[in-house]
Formats: C-alpha cells, structure tokens, sequence
C-alpha cells in the first residue's frame, strides 16, 4: 500500500523492553494540512500538551510517535522531553520544529528515556526510505494483541487518492474524543478548515461510539494528515466528490474503531448496543453508553447469562427519559422483554444462545421518539483483570 507523497518509519529504540518495534515516524514529504482531537482527560500528557497546541495551525509535516512509555505525569521535565523529541526529528528532516507533532503510549508517571529516544532518531529517519505503515501500527501496541490498520481508495476529479489509518487502544478506551491513538493519512488535497469540521464529525460516529473498560486515557488523540499528492483541487463542501472522501474516512474510522473493541484486553464478545425510540440522539448515546459500561451487563455477556434486567437498570440510570412500561429489548432479533417486563416462552433459552455468540448486538427500543444510537463494546472477563493488576510489570 503506498500513500503518494508519504513515507513511513520504526525501528527499536528499547524504551521499555527488547525485542519490539516501540518508536514510529510519519513524514509527509511536503507541508499537510492536519486536523487533530485530542483526550478530555484534564490530566493531558506532555506529548498532547505539545500537538494540541502545533496542530492547531492547521499545519504539520510528521508525527514520531513511540510506545512504551506515555510521558504523562511527568512534570515540565516531560515537556521537555517531547519538545526534544519533535526538535531532533525535525533538524534530521530540515522541517521546522512546529511541523512536528509528538505522540506517547504506555506507562504513565515514569519520565521519557530520553538516551534511547535520541539513539533511534537517526536509524528512524534513515528508515523512511523502506518503512512501512503496517511497521508503525506494530510499533504503537502496547496490550493490543494484533495492529490496527485499514485503508480506502477513492478518486476525485479523476485523480486516485488513498486514505489510510492505523490505531491502537485495547484498555483505558472510552475515548470521548477519538481513540488512545490514531493516525490517518492521505494524498487527496482537502480544505483545511473542511478538514477540521469532517474529522470531528467522523470521530463522533465511530471513536467516540465505542467503550471498552469506561477510563479516557491522558494520551488519547486521534490525527488526520492530507498533503494533495494526488493532485486534485482541495476538495470541501460544495465539492461534487467531497461525500465519497466523507464516506471513505467514516468507513476506515470505524474499521479502526472496531477492531479496538474486539482487541478489548481480555475480550471474548464484540457487543453492539443500539438504542431506539429515545427523545433525542444525544439521550440514545446516554442509554447505550450506560448499558456498554456496566460492570454487571459486561460480565453477564462474559457469564453468557440472559440477564436482561441488569441492561434495563442501566438504562433506568443513564439519565435519558424512559416510561418503563413501553421498552422491548432485543438479543439479536430475540424479543426478551416487551412493554418492560420478560416476554415470556422460550426467550431465555434463545437469547442464552445468541450471547454463546462472539459477537451479537442488543438493541433497546424506548418507543418515546425518534433518537437513536449505536454503541460498541466488550465483555469483562477475568483476563482484564489480570491484565491490569500487573500492567507495569
């Protein structure tokens, strides 16, 4: 897969064990327009700090990105450290400082090794010339279990143009914003402030629809750069292919975003939650959201067990509007309960075989208006915990 106008680079710096690619680099041979979101967390990592305030611009030119260490929590010595990262990236591509973002994943609180950062700059450079973006997807994980990548081809006024993303995140994922990180990149020429308004919306529908564990991470951001090596004009509004590039970048956003769901750490279902019926679209994602982060609903998926009351709480509690005498609840097309309490025959007994499933969907209708909404997520088994008990180790 080539992206015109791109090049792609990682390589092991050993920042926190041997053995792995653990340090990335996105370049973009000339200046990109770029649009960003970052995490809502108040406690922001130094990297974030940094990129929320140079992409705010509207421009960029690279992205190093290393795992393995989050550099949050790390006091103005962290900074530092970021604005040393993005700086020696820079002078080695004879861009400027500001064009540079900076991106960290990993453990939070333990200060950026910056020995081992400066060593993997120069081979990290010296390695655009063969990398590759699937390298840079492996290089990110931290307790993801495979890499994230997917892409779309498109063509505006003739002109093919690629759009292509990787991402990781498997714990610390409710993201409110976008994912723990995501990267996409593309060759079409796309109106900056367009850009800006389409990323946003399209992260709305897919990152921002998915939960694994209910924690927003102090990294999380999610960033799109578009260079117009393709040579088409800038595409924007008005322009007669702009809804194939907005269909192209909702459909590789949510790829991304549910491949993050199934990589849940310790996941064995990929859930669907769609809610119906609410008084507004906003008060469907309430309903969704509650019934995806529930402790007790998460582990009946686990459990396989049809417990169908522990999902009508949840929405009982969310805060949306409900008349607990009109709500049916589905386990794929299995009636469960109809006007709020259990339908009745056989729905036990089929809607227990449709959570043996890997992945099946719950749906709520509310049946009070037209709101609606759809929500990702994963069951909570033993290995999360596990997982998370001995996370820095």
């Amino acid at each position: 897969m080539k992206i015109k106008g791109f090049r792609f680079s990682a390589v092991e710096a050993s920042i926190k064990k041997a053995g792995r690619l653990d340090l990335g680099l996105i370049f973009s041979e000339t200046p990109a327009a770029v649009a960003a979101v970052y995490t809502t967390n108040k406690v922001k990592a130094a990297p974030v700090v940094i990129s929320m305030e140079r992409s705010r611009s509207g421009g960029a030119q690279a992205l190093v990105v290393n795992s393995g260490n989050a550099n949050a929590c790390t006091g103005p010595k962290g900074v530092a450290n970021a604005i040393e990262t993005a700086r020696l990236v820079a002078e080695g591509l004879g861009i400027p400082d500001e064009a540079t973002l900076v991106a960290s994943t990993g453990v939070i609180g333990v200060p950026l090794p910056m020995e081992k950062i400066r060593k993997g700059i120069s081979p990290l450079i010296e390695g655009l010339e063969t990398g590759t973006l699937a390298e840079i997807a492996g290089a990110i994980m931290t307790t993801d279990t495979f890499p994230k990548l997917e892409w779309r081809r498109g063509e505006a006024e003739g002109k093919e143009y690629t759009i292509a993303g990787i991402a990781k995140g498997a714990g610390m994922i409710m993201p409110d914003m976008a994912t723990m990180l995501a990267f996409l990149v593309t060759d079409a020429a796309v109106d900056g402030a367009w850009l800006d308004k389409t990323f946003r919306e399209a992260n709305d529908s897919s990152f921002n629809m998915i939960t694994v564990d209910g924690d927003t991470s102090t990294n999380d951001c999610a960033v799109i750069m578009a260079n117009g090596a393709s040579g088409n004009a800038p595409l924007s509004a008005g322009s007669k292919d702009a809804p194939g590039f907005v269909e192209l970048l909702n459909d590789v956003l949510l790829s991304l975003a549910k491949q993050i769901v199934r990589d849940g750490e310790g996941a064995t279902k990929f859930v669907t939650i769609k809610v119906r019926g609410a008084i507004s679209n906003a008060e469907a994602k309430q309903a969704a959201m509650a019934i995806a982060n529930s402790s007790l609903v998460k582990t009946a998926f686990f459990g396989q067990d049809a417990n169908w009351g522990r999902i009508l709480a949840a929405v009982g509690y969310s805060g949306a509007q409900v008349d607990p005498g009109r709500v049916e609840l589905f386990f794929n097309d299995v009636v469960m309960a109809r006007n709020g309490v259990f339908a009745g025959g056989d729905a036990e007994t089929r809607g227990t075989e449709v959570l043996k499933n890997r992945e099946f969907s719950v749906t709520v209708d509310l049946k009070l208006g037209d709101g609606m909404a759809t929500v990702y997520t994963s069951d909570l088994s033993q290995d999360y915990v596990k997982i998370n008990s001995d996370y820095r180790t």
